[in-house]
């Protein structure tokens, strides 16, 4: 058994007639019908802008609470020729809105900069000493994209120095606003906007359309990109926005975007949100983390072919450098959770970690942990310890600092996401606030996180142009995920690493009625699980695969699970013993103590030499895994030590040093010739002559030691201090009367059955 990585949700909301029939008459398959419903999409007017969403359908940008009054400040700064700087953020959002904001500005003839905080040097949001800078450059009107509601103290500045403030921003707004010129927000309390889940891009693309009397299309390729990248809810206005900027996409001019494309491998006529968010994102967001944003800007601005290949490249390389760092700070990562065992929340902290990369360092600690993270850097100069956090589902982890909040330099974020600051002193007495308040919670973590899944399909209806439906349902993204479809009752069949470095796996689901091509990236050191399960579930997104022209459904893994006892074929390699050992809860089963030797590194406590005798009882429950070291006389036994120890998975690795049933019994002729050599000899040291004899019979040299013991119980020879002789009788008692002998015959059928048949044939065997 094997219990899945998230907590597979079904979704069964009713299906409308209303439904079926808008499907039927715009041509699309009534298989999407159970999607839409599950998405409550189910009226023909929400079908028709989910379907066909029109610009014209965009929400009026004056419903913005102070939207007249930005717009108005703008005219007045520009007719008058006022300088006015963008203040922007150092993320993907941040750059895609400085230049929406910038080029927006610039269409209707405005003196305009931007500047781009280094998180490291200025850190998030708007900087007194910055502004300070910006004024005394000559700024006479600073405009923020992707940030302001926490400025208090920027803002009230430039106001001392009669210099106006336009905040435009998304975030999570504070209990205490501050008093800018105006103040752009789509969940301003004042304010009665329809939509509040716009991006920092979408803000601006909003003062964007009120500046230039219509929406800048041109302008679009950048919104997608943005609000892509800041994962907000890809409904409503936000799904509009996109899918008309993804069309954008494939159709821009725009040569630094060309250029990003081209080195990110995107493939620019079949754009999609998963590959702007994959390939995309993550790159002008690899640029802030480690260092200056501005090149960001400057690709999505250049008109210059030359340099747009240059910062495309440079932003290529910081993106690498971005992904080595993560992989070096995760494994350390990694290495403390070890260390520190089971905690209800990681708090991980070590000088010289990157601060720019820690919040994907704890979604990572977060994926294998299944439980909370924060990753913070300290900095032995001034005391604190800065960084990130992640969350699960059941943890609201703004609300979880909220509680600690005296106990923080600053803090922000929402539920599942966070930044902050604190003193590196306080870190114990933070760590034991945070366990304790989550352990009031009694969460049970042994439960994944939630995973909504589709089981209206079966594989064999499957076919390129329902998949092709199906993604018509894009773009994919927050609030609007691609379907994730469950199959069940399924093998892996033809299972096989793939990679470079063998981390994933390729294989076909086979199902009574049919099969389906799968891929699992990352699932490449699970290769044995998988392909030992006789009742495999799946879970993935469906996607076709196109290969010299020929078109053919698979599935992209994201979970899997096994409910049935599970059998694992490790015979025949001794080499993984290494990996049997870091099981978790297992009994390791020895039946030979001869082998002892061969496996002295199992620790005592865990390992069971089991007799004729041997009660297990004991130890039923004690552990979910058995691992069967070698193999034993009777066949039998290993089915009473699975059903007395009550365990899920069996691992037979069944080790045989002498082979018997590969070397067989040896014939008549060759007891003959044995006993014959012995008569002639008169006696022979067994000590020293047993290489001479294996060969001189022609037999192995465990089987001559079985040959020997034979004459030796059958009384035909005596051996006295290693010295065989033979004994003159003429009473011969035939071979099969030796008990060692018919010993032999019992393992030679049990190796037979156990070494030599198929596993499946096996694991039924097992469990009848």
């Amino acid at each position: 058994m094997k219990q899945s990585k998230y907590h597979w949700i079904r979704s069964e909301e009713p299906i409308q007639t209303e439904l079926i029939n808008w499907l039927k008459e715009h041509g699309f398959s009534e298989q999407l019908a159970p999607l839409l419903a599950n998405r409550k999409i189910t009226t023909a007017e929400q079908l028709s802008a989910y379907f066909y969403p029109n610009l014209e359908d965009l929400y009026d940008p004056f419903l913005l609470f102070d939207m007249d009054k930005a717009v108005n400040r703008l005219f007045e700064a520009i007719e008058s020729g006022q300088k006015i700087v963008i203040y922007g953020d150092y993320d993907a959002d941040g750059i895609t809105s400085t230049t929406v904001m910038k080029e927006a500005i610039e269409l209707v003839g405005g003196d305009v900069s931007y500047f781009l905080p280094n998180r490291f040097e200025h850190g998030y949001g708007p900087n007194v000493k910055v502004y300070e800078q910006l004024i005394a450059d000559g700024a006479e009107l600073i405009v923020t994209v992707d940030n302001g509601v926490t400025g208090h103290e920027a803002i009230e500045y430039a106001k001392t120095q009669g210099v106006d403030v336009i905040v435009t921003d998304h975030h999570e707004l504070p209990p205490e606003l501050p008093e800018p010129y105006a103040l752009i927000h789509p969940k301003h309390p004042a304010g009665n906007y329809p939509f509040g889940d716009l991006a920092g891009v979408g803000v601006a693309f909003k003062v964007a359309t009120a500046l230039l009397e219509e929406p800048p299309v041109e302008l679009l390729d950048l919104v997608a990109i943005g609000t892509i990248a800041d994962l907000v809810s890809l409904t409503d206005e936000n799904r509009n926005l996109v899918k008309h900027g993804l069309q954008m996409m494939k159709e821009t001019d725009r040569v630094g975007l060309n250029a990003l494309m081209k080195v990110a491998n995107v493939d620019k006529e079949n754009i999609s949100a998963e590959s702007v968010g994959f390939g995309i994102g993550p790159r002008l967001n690899a640029i802030g983390r480690i260092g200056d944003a501005s090149p960001g800007v400057e690709l999505m601005c250049t008109f210059d072919e030359e340099q747009a290949e240059e910062l495309a490249t440079f932003i290529q390389k910081k993106n690498e450098e971005r992904q080595a760092i993560v992989a070096t700070i995760s494994q350390e990562a990694l290495e403390m959770v070890a260390e520190l065992g089971e905690q209800s929340i990681y708090l991980l902290a070590k000088e010289g970690w990157n601060e720019g990369v820690l919040g994907i360092v704890a979604s990572q600690i977060v994926q294998k942990t299944n439980r909370p993270a924060i990753i913070l850097s300290l900095n032995p100069e001034s005391g604190l310890a800065k960084g990130s956090g992640r969350s699960i589902e059941q943890i609201n982890l703004y609300d979880l600092l909220s509680e600690i909040r005296d106990e923080l330099v600053k803090f922000g974020g929402h539920h599942m996401a966070a930044g902050m600051t604190l003193e590196q002193s306080k870190l114990p007495e933070i760590q034991a606030k945070l366990n304790t308040l989550i352990e009031q919670q009694s969460i049970d973590f042994s439960v994944g996180q939630p995973l909504n899944v589709e089981d209206h399909l079966a594989i064999e209806a499957l076919d390129v142009r329902l998949v092709e439906a199906i993604q018509t349902l894009g773009p994919f993204g927050t609030d609007n995920p691609s379907p994730v479809f469950l199959f069940e009752n399924g093998r892996a069949q033809m299972t096989k690493a793939i990679g470079a470095d063998q981390k994933h796996l390729k294989f076909q689901f086979q199902t009574s009625d049919a099969s389906i091509d799968v891929i699992a990236f990352g699932y490449g050191n699970q290769l044995v699980e998988i392909e030992s399960a006789s009742e495999l579930a799946i879970v993935g997104d469906l996607s076709i695969n196109e290969w010299n022209g020929n078109k053919k459904v698979q599935l992209m893994m994201k979970d899997y699970g096994i409910n049935e006892k599970q059998v694992f074929d490790y015979r025949e390699k001794l080499h993984l013993l290494p990996e049997l050992l870091s099981l978790p809860r297992t009994f390791y089963v020895l039946f030979d103590g001869k082998h002892l030797n061969q496996f002295k590194a199992i620790p005592q406590e865990h390992l069971l030499l089991v007799g004729d005798q041997t009660d297990l009882s004991q130890y039923a429950g004690a552990a979910q895994s058995v691992v069967f070291l070698d193999c034993p006389i009777e066949e039998h036994q290993l089915q009473e030590i699975v059903s007395e120890l009550q365990v899920e998975r069996i691992y037979l690795l069944l080790y045989s040093k002498e082979q018997c049933y590969l070397n067989g019994m040896p014939s008549r002729e060759a007891f003959g010739k044995l006993f014959k050599l012995v008569q002639t000899k008169q006696e022979i040291d067994v000590r020293y002559k047993l290489n001479e004899l294996a060969q001189y019979i022609n037999v192995e040299f465990n089987t001559i030691i079985f040959m020997i013991n034979v004459l030796f119980e059958l009384k035909f020879v005596t051996i006295e201090n290693g010295v065989m002789r033979k004994v003159d009788s003429t009473n011969f008692t035939p071979l099969n009367e030796s008990k060692v002998y018919q010993t032999r015959e019992r393992k030679m059928q049990t190796e037979k059955f156990l070494l030599y048949s198929n596993i499946i044939e096996l694991e039924k065997w097992l469990f009848q």
